[in-house]
């Protein structure tokens, strides 16, 4: 019997083991079932950037689309019909977006994914057709656009504008073609008109239109957009045919900022055929900054920085500075005229005159002039102009060209006397260009003769020409339509590194003087006995350095004259590091030489001698101008 209960012992535990095993493999699949299902909806918690990444990328900004254009096609479950055939898939949404099926939210994501297949494709038929469904989102017929806040605005707005410069891109992508005509759709045609005469612009033409979305603009800390509708361009200019003389000075290098608009005519219902028509329209920024859309005042979009940046690439300023300090530039044949200016002479508009130091250029204000056109007040009230001069030659011979090419301008701009504007002129000045600019409005009388010659003008031998040309150099009155001035880092006592005889001496040896004052330096020079000891140095007249050497009869007197009465002046002076003012320096003019007495104001920025184009100098300068229109 023993034995028989053993056995049987043994089989219960052996059915128990069986039957613990059968719960352990049952629980065991129980568990992979749970596991096969999981939570079907949770969150974790991730960066906050993350999310916003997510929400926010589009196929501009990270190359995928959108979280909006993706929902449209989970809606549709078109999503991997686009990844497979994404023509397919388009045609598929349009489709249902004709039948009733889709409404703005439809039309979005066909812009979007447009956009995006004609990046992938090369087809620039999409990519009209993205800009052909953003502008159905921005401008419903019919109905109100989108709701400010929306961030599909915005975002249909750019794939519009992009969507012009790609849809209307040379085959090498290297221009905009701005021209009417009949492009492809995925779906039909669109016509589209254009009036060649868009292309004048101030009696010149627009040429070579390149987008700006597609620059980045190198040496400027600042880079400004005025958003809105519109392929933002830089155009470059060339003269138009036309037997009138140009009544300007433009920069001939310039890249005019302007904004291609296509106006798409009844969208909605040409949906319904295989036609589509359009206007293409231009608007040069300096012209027209807003248009009307289905009633609605739109701004243009525009980026006149990287315009500008572009267009001072291409000059040939930058290697003319030491050219224009070595010997002579603007006075050679094929040279470019000393004053330029950045858009066609606007009636009304007061000119702010910018005057660059030595060995630099009118490309040295770019920042300031970046800035300053930023401001919708200065952009509208002021036009702006700058004056290029070779830098060795003598300060009263640059100062005289300076005078004489405002005069000229304003002379020739207006002959009538009828822009009242042209006789509220600003001169900036920096550094040696300050110099010239406190030439522009003081009277010398026969002091600055005197300082440097033992008799009268008259009494040297001298032909008429050379005379003439002395006496307009020095004989000097101020010039009554500048009725303010600006003095940056400006040495009036002289540049303490121009007083070095070491430097001054090697100037004295590797400039060269202008040709145009060859003549007469010989003519003066044969009068040597008439000048002050050390004016004259071996067989040439004084350079500008000369002229800024804290002992010369010239920065010494010219100190000494006071502004003609009726000139606001006002002071930009750089110091660096942070010991006391009164001792300091920017590392070529001591504060004790920038600082002058009566001014309307003065500021001190702690930085080196080229401050022009520094925050805190721009911004003096902005509050500088807005205070000169509170005086009109």
């Amino acid at each position: 019997m023993p034995e028989v209960r053993e056995r049987r012992t043994r089989g219960l535990g052996a059915a128990r083991f069986v039957i613990v095993g059968q719960k352990v493999l049952l629980l065991a699949a129980i568990s992979v079932l749970l596991a096969a299902c999981g939570v079907p909806v949770g969150a974790v918690r991730v960066d906050a950037r993350d999310v916003h990444r997510e929400l926010t990328g589009n196929v501009l900004s990270t190359g995928e689309l959108s979280r909006f254009s993706e929902n449209v096609l989970v809606g549709h479950d078109l999503v991997k019909q686009f990844q497979d055939d994404p023509e397919a898939a388009l045609k598929q949404l349009r489709d249902d977006f004709l039948a009733g099926r889709g409404g703005s939210d439809e039309i979005f994501a066909q812009a979007e994914l447009s956009f995006l297949h004609g990046e992938q494709s090369g087809k620039r038929s999409y990519f009209l057709a993205s800009a052909l469904y953003a502008w159905m989102f921005l401008f419903p017929e019919g109905a109100a656009g989108p709701d400010p806040f929306d961030p599909r605005l915005r975002l249909s707005a750019n794939l519009y504008n992009r969507g012009i410069t790609s849809g209307l891109a040379s085959p090498d992508r290297a221009v905009v073609q701005l021209a009417g005509g009949t492009y492809e759709l995925p779906w039909g045609k669109l016509e589209v008109a254009f009036d060649p005469q868009a292309l004048h612009w101030a009696g010149r033409e627009l040429i070579d239109f390149v987008p700006v979305a597609e620059l980045k603009a190198l040496g400027l800390q600042s880079r400004f957009r005025r958003p809105g509708i519109g392929a933002a361009l830089a155009a470059g200019i060339a003269p138009a045919t036309t037997d009138e003389k140009l009544r300007d000075f433009v920069a001939p290098r310039l890249k005019v900022p302007a904004t291609a608009l296509l106006r798409f005519d009844e969208t909605g219902g040409r949906l319904l055929g295989n036609l589509v028509k359009a206007r293409l329209e231009l608007y040069p920024a300096s012209e027209t900054e807003t248009v009307t859309i289905a009633g609605r005042v739109v701004p243009l979009e525009a980026e006149p920085t990287a315009a500008l940046a572009w267009g001072l690439q291409e000059a040939p300023m930058w290697e003319r500075e030491l050219k224009g300090f070595l010997g002579s530039v603007f006075l050679q044949p094929g040279a470019p005229p000393a004053l330029v200016s950045m858009e066609p002479y606007r009636r009304g508009r007061i000119p702010v005159v910018f005057v660059h130091g030595t060995a630099s250029s009118a490309g040295r204000w770019a920042e300031m002039f970046n800035v300053l056109l930023s401001d919708p007040v200065i952009r509208q009230r002021y036009q702006f102009w700058a004056f290029s001069y070779d830098t060795s030659n003598p300060i009263v011979y640059s100062a005289m060209l300076l005078r004489e090419a405002l005069t000229e301008a304003v002379n020739w701009l207006d002959p009538q006397g009828e822009d009242a504007a042209l006789q509220q002129m600003v001169v900036i000045g920096h550094s040696q260009g300050g110099l010239l600019t406190k030439m522009t409005v003081v009277s010398t009388g026969s002091k600055l003769w005197d300082a440097i010659s033992r008799k009268p003008l008259d009494e040297l031998t001298l032909t008429d020409e050379t005379r003439d040309l002395v006496r307009r150099a020095m004989f000097v009155e101020p010039l009554p339509f500048i009725k303010r001035v600006v003095f940056i880092s400006t040495p009036h006592r002289g540049s303490y590194l121009a007083g070095r005889e070491l430097i001054t001496n090697l100037i004295r040896r590797i400039v060269s003087t202008p040709a145009r004052l060859v003549k007469g330096t010989a003519e003066l020079l044969a009068n040597r006995e008439a000048f002050a000891a050390g004016i004259v140095t071996g067989d040439r007249l004084p350079t500008a350095v000369d002229n800024m050497s804290p002992r010369h009869p010239f920065v010494r007197t010219l100190s000494s004259i006071p502004i003609a009465p009726g000139v606001a002046v006002h002071s930009i002076i750089a110091v660096k590091g942070n010991g006391p003012v009164a001792d300091g320096d920017d590392g070529v003019v001591k504060y004790t030489s920038a600082h002058i007495d009566g001014v309307e104001s003065e500021l001190v920025v702690r930085w080196e001698h080229s401050v022009q184009g520094q925050p805190k100098a721009i911004e003096e300068v902005r509050r500088i101008l807005l205070l000169h229109l509170s005086h009109q």
